[in-house]
Order: C-alpha cells, then structure tokens, then sequence
C-alpha cells in the first residue's frame, strides 16, 4: 500500500508518497511560493491562493512517478504545531485537497501538524524506524521556529526551549534579502558563507535552553556598515546561529544525559552549521536536505503509522 503526504506550509507545496511495504519514500515533488523581491515573506491569504493554483499541477507531476491508485491513506499538515490554537490559513490548501482525494476513493485521512511532519521526516531519515520509539531531543530550526523539543516520537513532544524573539531562519532570510537575494534566501546565504576564509567569532545570547536572536540581525547589519564582505557577514550569521544551538544542546543534554540529538528544519540544510555542530557534538544528527527543508516526506510517513502500516524492518 502506498501513503500520500500533503503539506502547505506558508512558503512551500509538498507532496510525497511513502511506500509501507518496502518502508521507503517512493517520490516526492515540491514547489516554493512567489515571493517578490525585496519581500520577507507573503500574507496567508496570498499563500493560500498560491498552495490552492499549485496543487492540481504537483498532483499531476507526483501521479507521474508513482500509482496514486495504490494509494491507502492520506496524511495532511492540518496546523504548524500540535499545541492549542495553533491555526495558519494556508494549511486549508492541502486540508481541502488531502479531504477530497479521500472522500472520492473512501479511504482514511489522517491529520497532523507541519511540526510532526518535520520531526518524523528527521528522525526516519537520521536512524529510520529506530528513533520512532524511544526518546531524543529534537530541534525544529525555520523561518517560523527554532524549538528544542523532548520527543517520544514524533507523536508526543513537550517544549523544552526556544527563541524568544527573532527565529533563526528570519535572521538568515533578512540578511540575504538585504544582500538582494530572493525570498526564501538561506541557501543563498549558506553558499555565500562557504567563501568566507576570515576567522569569526560568535557572539551570541543563551540563558540555559532559550536563546535571543532579535540581535544577530542587528549585528550583521553593523557587520555590513564597518565594511565586511557579505561572506564574512553570511558566516557569521550562520555561526551565531550554529553557537546558539549547540548551546541550548548542551543545556539539554545536562537535564536528559545520553539522547539522541536531531536537528529538523530548513536552517539545518546548511552546510555551514551542520559542519560547526558536528565538530563540538559528534553525537548530532543531521539529515539530507530534502529532509530537513519543508516537505510532506514526514506527513507520508504519518499516515503509515496511523493506519498500522508501518513495516518491522528499519530503514
């Protein structure tokens, strides 16, 4: 049996199919919202029209690479966070449609939250099966988070810390649309930053599991006025991000010794804080990137488990 994942989360539309059978992702398809340049992101109601002219097309594209007829189930971000009102109106696209496509085959719809999609992509993706039933210490790090999460799995997750400002990912994407890169700009940034061969030294805001990150935007934008290279100043931004992590880990891991650490999200597709975090804490894992940006990998593999159709062998 085949599972579908729909997400549409407020800059991207996801589709995934996972196959329960052979416990694998099949194919997935993804495309990012327009944003014009210049602009930090889009208003929910132009993200929802944009998810709602989108679907059809990536529907067709992922019928293409797989036989949505073997399809037994359909999972769907419904929320960003499985906590009380949590609400954004462009996760009504795929709500409509994921309700659609179940209703005209009779089959389950099983709804989630873009949070628990995250987390179960990461945590399939890090170790497969093997992290679905135990205990580990996750990071959820984007344009709308940066939580440091007890997981059971991604179906019981308790706060354990966060920004209380700025997320990392708004600190990225404004230094890269300052710098005239377009809207989401954290690969662009990440790229620029890999130029850089000046030494950096973070500096950053911890008090124990919760950081501040309102003044690393402040602080690249000195960076830039003093005169320092974009690279410099993308590096740098990074780093600080990369620090302030490693950071609220280590303060996690003092209250819950021994758990595995998982970093999700967007921010974690670069290269530059993957290589700073792995250096100090070994024990991290980081996913491929299809896995660690916004997609519907994670909500796919949701609706397998609810229907009881996750396979015995790990991945």
């Amino acid at each position: 049996m085949l599972t579908l994942g729909i997400d549409t989360s407020n800059y991207a539309t996801s589709l995934a199919v996972f196959d329960t059978d052979a416990g694998e992702v099949v194919c997935d398809c993804k495309r990012f919202l327009p944003v014009k340049a210049g602009q930090l992101g889009l208003r929910q109601s132009d993200a929802l029209f944009h998810h709602t002219a989108a679907l059809p097309d990536l529907i067709r594209e992922i019928a293409g690479k797989a036989d949505l007829r073997l399809v037994g189930a359909v999972g769907v971000s419904a929320r960003p966070r499985p906590v009380e009102k949590s609400y954004m109106p462009c996760f009504l696209a795929g709500v409509n449609a994921a309700t659609a496509f179940c209703a005209a085959r009779g089959i389950p719809l099983v709804r989630t939250t873009h949070q628990q999609g995250h987390i179960a992509a990461a945590l399939f993706a890090a170790r497969g099966e093997e992290l679905f039933g135990r205990q580990e210490l996750v990071f959820h790090v984007s344009g709308g988070t940066t939580d440091l999460l007890l997981c059971d799995g991604p179906d019981k997750i308790v706060g354990l810390g966060t920004s209380l400002d700025l997320y990392a990912g708004q600190a990225v994407d404004r230094l890269g649309v300052r710098l005239g890169y377009g809207f989401p700009a954290g690969s662009y940034v990440s790229e620029l930053a890999e130029t850089c061969t000046e030494p950096v030294r973070p500096k950053v805001s911890v008090q124990g599991m919760n950081c501040h990150l309102s003044g690393l935007q402040n602080q690249c934008e000195r960076l830039l006025a003093e005169g320092h290279s974009p690279a410099y100043v993308c590096n740098y931004c990074l780093l600080c991000v990369a620090e302030t992590l490693f950071r609220m880990a280590s303060a996690a891991l003092q209250e819950h010794p021994g758990l595995p650490v998982v970093f999700a999200g967007g921010v974690m597709s670069s290269s530059v804080v993957r290589r700073y975090i792995t250096q100090r804490m070994p024990q991290a894992a980081f996913v491929p990137g299809k896995f660690a940006s916004d997609n519907a990998i994670g909500v796919s593999i949701l609706a397998a488990r609810e229907v009881d159709a996750w396979p015995n062998t790990s991945m």
